[in-house]
């Protein structure tokens, strides 16, 4: 069982719900060492005091913040434990929202919400609550020193947490937006949608994998073990620009339907 990074409550009106928070999400991708090719050792960096030059162990670094004149505000832990500050061993529900009025570009990291001690009754209220309402709560907490909104969800019997940025957090997207004199045809919207239909069903991410993680640790297995790796043969490269988007679209449905058919024959054997 994985060890929780905070512990806190809910704050669900005159209803306390004690929590533990325990990560939901972990990186899959292959750690790299930083090595001198000729003999494979590691390299090391030191940490090292600009001012006197000497060389700082790693206990007895602080927080520092610049401020605009120059001088340097150090912070210790006391100060980071003794915030002015509610939410941090509170997560204050603030409103309750539909699911999909949340854009999800604001979510951050995803965490599992745990009862303990007391608090499982009243968090099987509000997730049931939840469910029957059809509603997450928008919620504040602190974390990792900082504060955070968050969205709290039920899902599989379980709460989820969801972090999210702060508006003034997400950059404006307005410059990647095409040209507004350029215009497609209600017969390529239809071709378009017949293609959508050909890939459309339900979402089993358990069907996807990470082709370049597994093709990566394939390479590394083989020069570990002295053995050349069969070369992938590669496709001939496609033309940049599409002339005709009906003619293109109409192929695309139809290997679409293609690839279909063989996966559902390769389910079926």
């Amino acid at each position: 069982m994985p060890r929780s990074i905070w512990k806190g409550a809910i704050s669900f009106g005159l209803v306390t719900i004690p929590v533990k928070l325990f990560s939901a999400t972990e990186e899959k991708d292959i750690s790299f060492r930083q090595v001198h090719p000729e003999d494979g050792g590691r390299i090391k960096y030191k940490r090292v005091c600009e001012k006197c030059g000497k060389e700082i162990p790693f206990a007895e670094i602080a927080k520092g913040y610049e401020l605009p004149d120059g001088r340097m505000v150090i912070l210790e832990k006391e100060d980071f434990d003794n915030l002015p500050l509610s939410t941090t061993k509170a997560v204050e529900v603030v409103q309750f929202v539909a699911e999909d009025e949340v854009d999800p570009t604001y979510f951050d990291k995803t965490y599992f919400l745990e009862a303990e001690g007391p608090g499982a009754k009243p968090y099987v209220l509000l997730r049931d609550a939840l469910i029957k309402s059809g509603r997450a709560a928008v919620v504040k907490v602190a974390l990792r020193s900082r504060e955070s909104l968050a969205l709290v969800r039920p899902k599989d019997g379980v709460l989820l947490m969801h972090t999210m940025l702060w508006p003034d957090e997400l950059r404006d997207g307005s410059f990647a937006a095409p040209p507004e004199n350029v215009t497609v045809s209600d017969a390529e919207v239809t071709m378009a949608q017949s293609f959508i239909d050909a890939l459309a069903g339900d979402f089993h991410p358990e069907e996807f994998t990470d082709a370049y993680r597994e093709a990566l640790e394939a390479v590394v297995q083989s020069k570990a073990d002295g053995i050349p790796l069969v070369e992938a043969t590669e496709e001939a490269p496609k033309e940049a620009e599409v002339v005709d988007l009906v003619a293109a679209l109409r192929a695309s449905v139809e290997a679409a339907k293609k690839r279909r058919e063989e996966a559902e024959k390769a389910k079926a054997m």
